[in-house]
């Protein structure tokens, strides 16, 4: 049986890419060229912002008093997850040394990167889980300094709630600072900052390309885009959790795809039965995002069985997937391609991406196909080096040599001679090329 879409997207994420690169680079030349005051001139004209760009102690003390505590006991529960979860991620390398061939010592280290730059989106909707997940996990990894960057609203200034996650989380500064502007005073070290190592977070097209264009002089996360969403769902899903998680996914943005993959019809017909009056009993501003994500980029695709449910995902790799079938643990095994996994009724990617531990930047737009997400490690550098006594090194010496002048590397060759010529002298070795 070839899949049957019983609902198909008239866009893709593709469809969109608009021609922002000559603007953003544009941008960027200039903050290089002009520094901080033609960073300012940017913010004042994006941000429409004139307070302090680093926030001062006292301001970031100001904003925090205007946080709930009910709001800050859950802006601490979450950091308090996300932080044993990157501490447990962080344990799983370590460093290693062992003995190649009798004399010769290999090693590698785990070093992490000196300075970190985090985005948290404070424009649409104030991305206060952003500023948890980015920094919590560049403190747990580590990183010698933190900029915490999210931008200001006239007149107000970051989201207290923002300024409160990331300041519990470890910032060593909140810059008051959006898009590529924002981008460019961490990679460029502006207003007294380090230059960033490692420029992480999600961010609109603008961000996105801004981290892609500075991507190999900066290291980054990964190049994103529009957020995505797939549930795999048999006949014992409830029809009304499946609709509403769908929906919950497509008020990220107009062109956020959200895919239901089923092998029953009954399931997806009465999915899409509900979606549209669950979309239209949301806020404005989130109904006309999901509207157009549900209309022009929304799948429902119907499979014949749970096998070809699963390659049918796996294809698309989607950044969030959900299982709502029977025996669970079947899916964990069988599936392969996703940014992070929910597995069950009983969680939900909204609980992924506030609170429970696991990492809300993901892979997007099929690139979970080949990386999984932030997580402690981005932020560190698996490095390696060796040392060697003088009897160790004379296998080695012997192979390089020889395989060096096989290559054609003469100069390489000779780097292990000299080592031969004076640490063995008198013995007779072997070292032309033989093919």
């Amino acid at each position: 049986m070839k899949r049957d879409y019983l609902k198909k997207a008239t866009l893709t994420a593709k469809s969109d890419a608009s021609e922002v690169h000559e603007t953003v680079k544009g941008i960027l030349d200039d903050i290089e060229a002009g520094g901080d005051a033609k960073a300012l001139e940017y913010a004042e004209k994006f941000d429409k912002y004139e307070g302090n760009v680093l926030l001062t102690p006292e301001e970031i003390e100001a904003a925090c008093a205007q946080v709930s505590d009910k709001l800050k006991a859950d802006i601490q529960f979450a950091h308090d997850n996300v932080r044993r979860f990157a501490e447990a991620q962080k344990a799983t390398v370590s460093d290693v040394e062992m003995e190649i061939v009798p004399g010769f010592i290999a090693g590698q280290k785990a070093i992490p990167v000196d300075a970190a730059g985090c985005y948290a989106p404070g424009g649409r909707y104030s991305h206060i889980a952003s500023a948890i997940m980015t920094v919590t996990t560049a403190k747990v990894a580590g990183c010698r300094h933190i900029t915490a960057c999210s931008p200001p609203r006239p007149g107000v200034g970051v989201a207290p709630a923002i300024v409160y996650a990331a300041h519990i989380s470890g910032a060593d500064k909140i810059m008051a600072m959006g898009g590529v502007q924002g981008v460019a005073a961490m990679t460029f070290g502006l207003f007294g900052l380090p230059k960033a190592n490692i420029l992480v977070g999600p961010g609109n097209q603008f961000v996105a390309e801004a981290k892609r264009i500075l991507f190999g002089r900066v290291g980054i996360d990964m190049i994103a885009g529009p957020t995505d969403s797939l549930i795999l769902a048999d006949k014992t899903a409830d029809a009304h959790i499946v609709a509403t998680d769908l929906v919950s996914q497509a008020e990220h943005g107009y062109n956020s795809p959200v895919w239901l993959v089923t092998d029953d019809r009954d399931l997806a017909e009465k999915v899409m039965e509900l979606v549209p009056g669950l979309i239209e009993d949301l806020p404005e501003l989130n109904r006309d995002n999901a509207f157009a994500a549900w209309r022009d980029y929304a799948e429902v695709i119907l499979c014949q069985d749970r096998e070809e449910m699963a390659a049918c995902s796996d294809e698309y790799a989607p950044e969030h997937l959900t299982v709502q079938a029977e025996d669970l643990d079947w899916w964990l095994k069988t599936l392969t391609c996703y940014g992070s996994l929910f597995l069950g009724e009983e969680t939900t990617v909204s609980y992924g991406d506030k609170a429970t531990g696991t990492n809300h930047v993901l892979p997007t737009s099929g690139a979970a196909s080949y990386t999984g997400g932030l997580s402690v490690h981005k932020y560190m550098k698996i490095v390696t080096w060796q040392r060697a006594t003088r009897e160790g090194s004379k296998r080695v010496a012997e192979a390089t040599a020889r395989i060096s002048r096989l290559e054609g590397m003469e100069g390489h060759a000779r780097a292990a001679d000299v080592r031969l010529a004076k640490y063995f002298p008198g013995e007779n070795f072997d070292l032309s090329a033989d093919d």
